[in-house]
This record gives C-alpha cells, structure tokens and sequence, in this order.
C-alpha cells in the first residue's frame, strides 16, 4: 500500500469515526440529563423498570407477578448486563452498555462495507439513524438485540451456521431476530442456518427454563395488550375521539393504550394483518427464485418492516432494529433497498418528535399528535409496500439469467468471487 493510499484509507475512516463519537457524545450528555430533551423523561424506565427486573431476576426468578415483563427468558442477560460495570450505578451502567452495543454496530458495518463490492452507506446511515432517534435510543435494550441481528446477517454469506445461532440467540433476547433467517438461500445455506437455529434455541430454552422459574411467563402477558397510542390501528381511535368516541386512554400493560368499545376487534385486525403479512412472506419464499448477495438481508428488512407496521405496538425504540436491518441492506451494492432504508431514516427522525418531544399532542389526539402520528406511521407504510416491491421483483418477476449477468467472473484462482451477486435459484 503506497503512502497516498493509506491517507486516503486514513481519511475514508477518519470522518465517519468523528461523526459517530460527535453524535453519540451528545446521546449520552442527553441520557445523562446535561442536555434536557423536551418531553416526559425516557431514561426513567431504566431506574423504575429495568432495575427492579434485575433485583427480581438477581432473587432467582422471572417477573411473574409484573405485567410489563413482556419478553423472551434472554432479555434476563441484557437486564442484568449492567452488573458487568459494579463501579457504577445501574442507569450510567446501561446507558455506557447501550453505546458499546451501539458501537459494535457502527464496527461491524465499516468492516462489513470497506470489502470489495460493499458500500460504507450503511454506516452513515446508522450513524445518522440513531441519535435522531434521541436518548430513547440508549435507554432500551434494543441495540443490543439489533447487534446481534447485525451480526448474524453480516455472517450469512460465508457462515450460515453463525447466522443460525445468532439470529436463535436473538430471539431469546426479543423475537424479531428470528426473522433474519427468512431470505436464506434455498439448499445447503439454509439447512445449515435453520438446523443451527433450531438447536441452538431448543438448547437455549432448556437453559433458561433450567435457570429460574418462569421463563415463559411473558407469552400471558404478551398476548393480553392492547392497541397501542402509536400504532398503526390507533389512528382509528385517534380520528373517533373528534367525533364522540367514548373510549379512554390509559397506561395499561406497560404502554399507553386505547381501552373502550371497538379496542379488541381492531387490535384483532391488527393480529390478521401480520399473519396476512407472514402469509405474504410464504408465498414469496416459495417463489423466489434468485438470490443475491443482498438477498438474506433485503428479506430480513421487509419482515421485519411489515412485523412491525402491522403490530398492535410500534414504539419508538422498534426504530432501531429497522434502521439496523436497512444499514446492512446498504451495505451491498447489489441491494435495491435503498429507498425503503431512506424512507425508514425519515421516519426515524419524526419518531422523535412523536416521542418524546409531542408526546402529550399525540396522547390528546389533538391535530400537531395527529400529524405526527400520520406521517411517521405512513412513511412505514409506505416504506414497507416499496420494499416488498423490490423483493418481489428482484427475487421472482427478474429473469435469473439477467442477474447472471452481473455475477463477477472468477478470479485468476478459478475460485467465484468473494461478494457473488448470484447465490442461487
């Protein structure tokens, strides 16, 4: 490497590093309280909530008399996690926890996107993505989980088997990483990825279920929440207060909820609109027929889009995994995903200004509330409808002979390329 390159190779890394430590110095002065967000205060459930978990769970059980403990038997490992850091109280502990797993995020994709074929877009794009989302960002487990969903997309070109047991293991810790799995190539790639996934989460559970009393306790608690006020379905109830809905807003299930008549009818249409979605998703599955670099990741981003449009709940901090899954999309030149992933980076930066900023305008329903709501949840909406277009049509409708096309030509080793475009149909 010549000495002009090396600077350059210098330089290439040397601005997103200080973008990145420049942002998240201010997330943390935000967490800290020396920045005040306008707004209820996100960090207080770390205290409140998380800190009385991981005394309950440091007793040797689950929660099983707290209805807000709505989670997998792993989320037990990220709640007690701030127990690594004994020097300090448990809130900086999670807080310094958060920016870590944020940290290895951002590592992941500029080691990801400096191989050749790649893109460094999607490290911008999560250098962007979290700090608009505001100290809601740190004060939830949730970068967590998205690291090891990072992590395992990541690996499953060349180790099908890691992303088997990543995305297992992160199920444990909150379901949705179970849905990387879902673009996996037919064939070899994903009978080493699930085989790993299942083994590795039957194990788990053993595990879990072997530790302390309780594990599945969260299925109870899960299934009986309701509509929640950012959700999808909450715009029904939102626009009904204008005209005499009689209905009322409440705390409820660890969330603020609609409670009144037509709550369960929409919260069921709700729950048919995600197994209409995971319908969606067989059928594609079955006719997919080209699979691409991308492909793994491209899919594992649509799921989890339509997962969480059409969920009773869509809290601020579900942002992170999507911004998470579109980075690692972006990551591969060969990926079409580009404006689903935009248009989730301007929903993220409206969520914060739903929560925490407005957040009392979106629970009055008033007109500023309203707009927020509209505008966030439609840019999901609307992000999720080009993503499944874009899966569709580079997966089925594309001729396998045109994508054989752009398959780089073996290099002089008769060895394929590292980053095949072609994976298989």
């Amino acid at each position: 490497m010549t000495g002009a390159t090396m600077r350059s190779t210098l330089t290439a890394l040397r601005v997103p590093l200080g973008v990145w430590a420049l942002t998240r110095v201010l997330l943390l002065l935000c967490v800290f309280r020396v920045i005040i967000v306008p707004g209820p205060d996100v960090t207080t459930d770390i205290e409140v909530i998380y800190q009385g978990w991981s005394q309950v769970l440091e007793a040797g059980t689950y929660p099983l008399d707290d209805v807000t403990w709505q989670y997998p038997p792993g989320a037990a490992l990220a709640v007690l996690s701030p127990g690594l850091l004994p020097f300090l109280d448990y809130s900086s502990a999670f807080f310094l926890l958060a920016w870590a797993a944020d940290a290895v995020v951002f590592g992941l994709l500029m080691y990801a996107g400096r191989r050749r074929g790649r893109s460094l877009r999607g490290a911008w794009l999560w250098i962007a993505a979290v700090p608009l989302l505001g100290p809601t960002a740190y004060a939830r487990y949730d970068l967590m989980v998205t690291a090891v969903a990072v992590a395992a997309l990541l690996a499953a070109l060349r180790r099908p088997s890691v992303l088997g047991a990543l995305a297992a293991f992160g199920a444990m810790l909150k379901v949705w990483p179970a849905l990387v799995l879902a673009g996996t190539p037919r064939g070899r790639a994903t009978l080493r990825s699930w085989s790993a996934a299942a083994g590795v989460g039957v194990a788990l559970l053993l595990v879990f279920s072997a530790w302390m009393p309780g594990a599945f306790a969260f299925l109870t608690f899960q299934r009986d929440r309701g509509t929640e006020v950012e959700s999808l379905g909450s715009l029904v109830f939102h626009v009904a207060r204008h005209f005499g809905w009689e209905g009322q807003v409440l705390l409820n299930y660890g969330s603020v909820e609609f409670l009144g008549p037509w709550v369960p009818q929409v919260s069921t249409a709700a729950m048919a609109l995600t197994a209409a979605a995971f319908g969606w998703l067989l059928v594609w599955r079955i006719r997919a027929r080209t699979f691409s670099s991308s492909t793994v990741a491209d899919a594992a981003f649509t799921a989890v889009l339509l997962f969480t449009v059409t969920s009773r709940v869509i809290s601020p901090q579900y942002m992170i995994w999507l911004v998470g899954l579109a980075a690692v999309c972006l990551v591969y030149r060969s990926s079409a995903m580009r404006r689903p992933a935009y248009l989730v980076l301007a929903a993220t930066a409206v969520t914060q200004f739903e929560f925490p900023v407005w957040f009392s305008h979106v629970v009055d329903s008033d007109p500023l509330g309203l707009l927020l709501l509209v505008v966030r949840n439609g840019l999901l909406v609307w992000a999720s409808v080009a993503a499944c277009r874009v899966l569709w049509r580079q997966t089925v409708t594309e001729s396998p002979t045109a994508a054989a096309a752009t398959v780089p030509a073996p290099s002089r080793s008769g060895q394929p390329a590292r980053d095949r475009t072609l994976l298989g149909s």
